[in-house]
């Protein structure tokens, strides 16, 4: 399948910005699954100041915003060739050793919520079973309603309220994974929506470490294996590591941000 696929992000501010700094990870990658044939990356009110691959092998911009800039904008747009492999990424590895994946982080953490439902999964030789049986879990348990949560919520509060988003799944499968022992780490990315071509938001969904398979990608949020709809962009052990754009910013005033994302075959 050849995905088109669009994303911009437009920050603006009500009083000039004193300094700012952000890590863009909206760079993908050709991987099993994935072919970039093009991809491009425009940015205006700032100027690049490094480009690199982080320690989880993402392909990084670092922008610095000029002085005074009230307006940001971010684009990206390129066509990728996908195709479905029913979740797997494979044998895929860089520097990143296996056994990090399974450290917890702030927004991972487990409480007693996440350490119940980890005692009530079957543990089994058969750990891809396990994986999806957790999958299936979450998918009903954590109902996908945008604004109940935000950026700061963790893995914990996500399942003992029972609403959530992408990012809210995502941890808590993490959490939960890591509590198994089997390495999970976190991947933003696009998914091509079959009701709209039009969204607000970039997604998330996690990956698996099996045995013998390698990295299997697991979607709670839909209850879906990723498939050819699916387009990676980064990958990390939350949110934090792996959100597409991402920094820090002195100065008065207030930030709003409008993203459009637009993803069609």
């Amino acid at each position: 399948m050849l995905l088109n696929i669009q994303h911009n992000s437009h920050y603006r501010y009500d009083a000039p910005v004193h300094y700012s700094v952000l890590r863009l990870r909206i760079h993908p990658q050709s991987s099993p699954g994935q072919k970039v044939i093009d991809w491009t990356v425009t940015v205006e009110g700032a100027k690049q100041e490094a480009n690199y691959r982080d320690g989880y092998g993402n392909r990084t911009m670092l922008i610095s915003l000029e002085r005074d800039v009230q307006d940001l904008v971010i684009r990206a747009e390129g066509k990728i060739e996908t195709e479905d492999r029913t979740g797997v990424l494979g044998k895929i590895y860089n520097f990143t050793p296996i056994w990090l994946y399974e450290r917890e982080t702030e927004l991972t953490k487990p409480g007693e919520a996440i350490r119940e439902l980890a005692a009530s999964l079957q543990v089994k030789s058969d750990k891809l079973a396990v994986m999806h049986e957790l999958m299936g879990f979450l998918h009903q348990r954590v109902v996908y309603t945008p604004g109940a949560t935000n950026i700061l919520t963790t893995a914990e509060d996500a399942l003992v309220g029972g609403r959530g988003v992408c990012q809210d799944h995502t941890h808590i499968f993490l959490s939960v994974a890591r509590l198994l022992n089997i390495p999970a780490r976190y991947v933003s990315g696009y998914l091509m929506l079959n009701n709209s071509i039009e969204q607000t938001a970039s997604h998330a969904w996690a990956e698996a470490h099996i045995d013998g398979l390698g990295w299997v990608g697991f979607d709670a949020a839909n209850d879906i294996c990723p498939n050819e709809g699916y387009v990676r962009l980064a990958c990390g052990l939350d949110y934090r590591e792996a959100a597409p754009i991402s920094g820090i910013r002195f100065g008065p005033g207030i930030e709003s941000l409008a993203v459009e994302v637009n993803v069609e075959q």
